[in-house]
């Protein structure tokens, strides 16, 4: 049984719904997982664009997760702290939460990858942390990765 990561809103290379970018209600997409290897103590969602001008874009950071959980509900609060002892990191918009799909008009179509991450540890990293910080926690801790993509495009 494989760690997997999964949503009802989009499949999974598929186009993502307006609902959740920039051009809709902004709103995070439900996510749900199963199969979380044993001795994970953590786990970690990082979101990213790497089709921005210049650079990967990072749209979301949560860290800190419990092992035990399975899901990101639809329109997670852009709060420093989530229920159950999460924390959001600052994305590339900088705020701390969930930033949608809004890449330049014209620009074609970007990929977005909802990247899960089973960790042997709890990151202890403050609210708000970058995402180098938590990829610079993370390293040599994680036991497994998943992801899904998405993609979305402005005319």
């Amino acid at each position: 049984m494989s760690f997997v990561v999964a949503t009802d809103a989009f499949v999974d290379q598929g186009s993502i719904p307006t609902k959740f970018t920039c051009d809709g209600q902004d709103v995070s997409p439900h996510l749900m997982w199963q199969n979380i290897p044993a001795g994970t103590k953590s786990l970690v969602l990082i979101m990213d664009d790497p089709d921005a001008p210049g650079r990967t874009f990072v749209h979301w950071i949560v860290y800190d997760m419990p092992a035990t959980q399975n899901e990101l509900k639809e329109n997670t609060p852009k709060t420093e702290t989530l229920a159950g002892g999460a924390k959001q990191g600052i994305n590339d918009f900088p705020r701390a939460g969930y930033g949608g799909p809004c890449p330049p008009r014209g620009h074609g179509v970007h990929r977005y990858y909802f990247k899960l991450y089973a960790v042997s540890k709890k990151l202890e990293l403050a609210p708000k942390a970058s995402v180098e910080e938590v990829k610079a926690a993370m390293e040599g801790h994680i036991i497994a990765q998943t992801q899904i993509m998405g993609r979305y495009s402005r005319k």
